[in-house]
């Protein structure tokens, strides 16, 4: 694991700024503390951080192949390595190291551009060949590492965080508006823009190839879900479960010592228990939970079953609210603003485990691959929804439920916000209606918090799930939501916040249910065993009934977040007045004071859930403190929690 950069002039004679490239590398010198290093060519210049997780003394990089006409820094691991370099050695290939990177230089040589799609793992990774004059600069299929990019006329800067490229002073710092409503729309900025004029983030599953100055952008990979194998349930739940445990067991490879994040809910209980059940020894388990009155999020009772049921090292932490002490330095982590509370706890817990192991197994993606997400419902609550009479539906009931309390730290008020949700969206096709689940701000909030009329394109809620919702034309409804989910919340939210909250603590993480062929395989699953009835992830809970305990099988989902809404209107409100009280808002610029107040109000009497409202405000109002005021944010002291372990 490690932190990648470099620049490439796309015309003779441009300068290779060393001081740039050494600032650049300090600036995310947390995602590799070990070691550095740099190459330096002809208009070329590459440079990393590195974590040593492979041959931990033989890894150096950059790394050459045999005649040093090829280059490579990699930000990642490749799982598959091994059987790559028997291949690859068989061929006449001659390796110098042990490490996962060598083998990619040599089956550059054997297989030219081409080489990406033999590999297996996560990574953002630049090449350089010599001879051709081509860097190709490519990301993983699914999104799990992160690559930015700056195009400019006479050069090209990349990296694998947004703040190394704005090292170059030269480099603006200009927010984009369009990029700024899709942030309100869904609480992030969705690739390939970023939350920055002029740089971009390479899409999942693409490289960029520049080849004497002329520079390109293809896909290497994509996924569809409107072929279908036939194969009995019987038969899926076998295939399910042995590429379950390989990949599991595959993404365990490390020199170093590795752990598990443990919430007790089903996918993080998966990966745990193939982890039991191919480890030696104890496996190493990490869990947060809250107390008191935030206990409605407190996932440690289950936590607990899963570290008993496999005999593993357990250690929690529970969370105070004064964790908002650390919202600015996560926030500088995080690039760009993301308002999911789920930073905050990746981070805690991430930092915990740090103490005791350097890389991480996340459950992260089970939603995805397998329907475990409550808007994946929408369909079979629809067919018992029509049931009712039309001024029901139509009038009576969504004015009743407008009308009742809503709060997602209340069992009975959070089923009330997710009813009120359902019903005003029931009549909706399935684009309009999975939208209006994700959106954070509605268009028509939006064009007022923006002081636009709502007629200027915004009427959409996004225009980046709209462009998804097209390529997924045709396939069945459930398979369309999950498509768009793999393509923009998955790696622009979950595995964005995931990759920089745990590589701030300088932690590895992986994520094996979004290994590539397990997406493939499950593409290809019917949608009635995703999610059956009123029963998310269907199939995957038959796959591990023999591993894992009922109880944690069939218990109600519950997200990996903190309790955010109920600390805005108790612990933290000071924050809320701090960075969003009306002179703040008047001044930064962006949005109206009249309105920012109305959804404080409503949050405060809990007549709306406005949550995501508020942490997309104070993130973005604190990221630009940070990034565009250019406030330190060292001056923010470590948040004050307590940490209690079990074995």
């Amino acid at each position: 694991m490690c932190g990648i950069f470099g620049l490439l002039n796309l015309k003779p004679g441009g300068d290779l700024p060393r001081s740039l490239m050494e600032r650049m590398g300090q600036v995310i010198k947390h995602r590799g503390p070990d070691d550095d290093g740099f190459y330096y060519g002809r208009g070329v210049a590459l440079g990393m951080r590195r974590l040593s997780i492979i041959d931990v003394s033989g890894g150096h990089q950059p790394l050459s192949n045999e005649d040093g006409t090829i280059w490579i820094v990699l930000n990642g691991e490749i799982y598959n390595f091994q059987e790559l370099r028997e291949r690859l050695e068989k061929a006449g290939h001659v390796f110098r190291t042990k490490s996962d990177t060598e083998a990619i230089v040599h089956l550059y040589e054997q297989e030219g551009a081409d080489f990406v799609k033999s590999l297996r793992g996560m990574f953002g990774l630049a090449i350089w060949d010599t001879v051709r004059e081509r860097l190709i600069v490519a990301r993983d299929r699914l999104g799990e590492k992160p690559m930015y990019i700056r195009r400019e006329p006479h050069r090209l800067l990349f990296a694998s965080e947004l703040k190394a490229i704005l090292e170059d002073e030269n480099v603006p710092r200009r927010v984009d508006m369009s990029a700024l409503k899709e942030y309100l729309a869904l609480g992030y900025v969705p690739a390939p823009a970023t939350i920055f004029e002029g740089i971009d983030k390479l899409l999942p599953g693409h490289m960029l190839i520049v080849e004497k100055g002329v520079v390109r952008d293809e896909e290497y990979w994509d996924v569809r879900f409107d072929q279908t194998d036939n194969c009995s349930q019987a038969e899926w739940i076998e295939r399910v479960r042995a590429k379950l445990l390989e990949t599991v067991r595959a993404q365990m490879i490390s020199d170093v010592p590795l752990g598990a994040f443990l919430s007790g809910g089903v996918d993080s209980s998966a990966i745990v228990a193939a982890m039991a059940g191919a480890s030696d020894r104890p496996v190493k388990t990490y869990s947060i939970g809250f107390e008191g009155e935030d206990s409605f999020y407190n996932e440690l009772p289950y936590a607990r079953i899963i570290a008993d049921k496999f005999h593993t090292d357990h250690h929690e932490i529970i969370v105070k609210p004064q964790v908002a002490e650390l919202l600015p330095k996560l926030v500088w982590h995080l690039d760009e603003p993301i308002a999911d509370s789920a930073f905050i706890t990746t981070y805690l817990v991430s930092r915990m485990a740090r103490e005791s192991v350097t890389v991480i197994l996340s459950g992260v993606g089970g939603d995805e691959l397998f329907g475990g997400y409550r808007r994946y419902l929408g369909d079979e609550l629809g067919r018992y929804y029509r049931w009712l009479p039309g001024p029901v539906r139509n009038k009576w009931l969504p004015g009743l439920l407008s009308r009742l309390p809503q709060d997602r730290h209340s069992a009975w008020k959070n089923n009330i916000r997710y009813a009120s949700a359902f019903a005003k969206t029931a009549g909706l096709d399935i684009a309009e209606r999975y939208s209006s689940y994700v959106t954070a701000f509605s268009p028509e909030v939006r064009a007022r918090l923006l002081r636009q009329s709502n007629g200027d394109g915004s009427d959409a809620a996004s225009d980046v799930l709209m462009r998804y919702f097209e390529k997924a034309r045709g396939w069945d409804s459930l398979h369309q939501i999950i498509y768009v989910d793999l393509k923009t919340s998955l790696p622009d939210d979950l595995l964005a916040l995931t990759d920089r909250m745990s590589m701030a603590s300088s932690l590895e993480c992986r994520a094996p249910l979004v290994d590539y062929e397990l997406v493939e395989m499950t593409s290809r699953m019917p949608a009635n065993l995703k999610v059956r009835g009123l029963t998310m992830k269907y199939l995957l809970k038959k796959v591990l009934e023999p591993l894992v305990p009922h109880e944690i099988l069939h218990r109600k989902k519950r997200g990996f977040g903190a309790p955010m809404g109920a600390w805005l209107r108790r612990d933290l409100e000071s924050l809320v007045g701090d960075t969003l009280g009306e002179a703040q808002v008047r001044r930064r610029g962006f949005f109206d004071p009249a309105v920012v107040n109305e959804i404080i109000a409503a949050h405060r009497a809990q007549t709306s859930d406005h949550t995501d409202h508020l942490l997309a405000l104070i993130n973005l109002e604190l990221w630009c403190r940070i990034y565009l005021d250019g406030n330190d944010w060292r001056s923010a002291p470590e948040a004050r929690v307590t940490a209690a372990r079990i074995s």
